[in-house]
């Protein structure tokens, strides 16, 4: 199940990359979604009746939560593989009814402000004083403010490595230096590193279920 769009078709572009030849034996149905639509509840039965007892869902949080709770209503429960950009438990998971999502199998690499074990984190606390003082009207349980927080402080980095330099191109330059970067709200070991080969900051998740 995927969004329309360039997002969603990325998913599906890198599933068809791991599983190579195997794509189209492997892959019985899928099954896409606009952004406008009211509900997803007859691609949802479609994927079912296909018989597939692996589900992988590359949706935006309105629509996972939507999946989530009509897979469980009709009685589908196959290996529900998400992507992380619906894990969120308060965007997601308790809209949805979160004992309708037990079993799905994400991958996360930001501590989750509703998790009991981060009670005490540095980062976390550090997070929340922030938030309090500069937002208290937003969601501070929601992961998508905890990545918020995220962007503006590696932004933050990026900017002050510029000094007085901030054209174009030593943005860029510095924006493909970062280096060793701990943000505070990502899981331990966890470090963002770029370089002017791989722009991509964050190379470890860890799977969750």
């Amino acid at each position: 199940m995927y969004q329309n769009d360039d997002l969603g078709k990325d998913y599906v572009a890198g599933v068809r990359d791991v599983l190579g030849t195997d794509y189209d034996t492997r892959v019985v149905r899928s099954a896409s979604y606009e952004v406008t639509d009211a509900t997803i509840d007859s691609q949802v039965a479609m994927l079912k009746d296909s018989g597939a007892d692996c589900l992988i869902s590359a949706c935006t949080p309105k629509f996972g939560a939507q999946l989530i709770r009509r897979a469980f209503d009709i009685g589908w429960q196959p290996l529900h593989c998400m992507t992380n950009v619906t894990s969120s438990v308060s965007s997601v998971m308790k809209p949805a009814s979160a004992e309708k999502g037990i079993g799905i199998v994400t991958s996360t690499y930001i501590k989750d402000p509703n998790d009991p074990s981060w009670a005490n984190d540095k980062g976390l606390s550090e997070y929340r004083e922030f938030m309090t003082k500069f937002a208290p009207e937003l969601d501070m349980n929601d992961v998508n403010t905890v990545l918020g927080t995220g962007y503006a402080k590696t932004l933050v980095q990026c900017l002050t490595q510029c000094g007085d330099n901030l054209s174009r191109e030593n943005i860029m330059r510095q924006a493909a230096n970062l280096k060793d970067l701990d943000i505070g709200i990502l899981f331990p070991g966890i470090l963002i590193n770029t370089s002017p080969t791989n722009f991509r900051p964050i190379r470890q998740m860890q799977l969750t279920r």
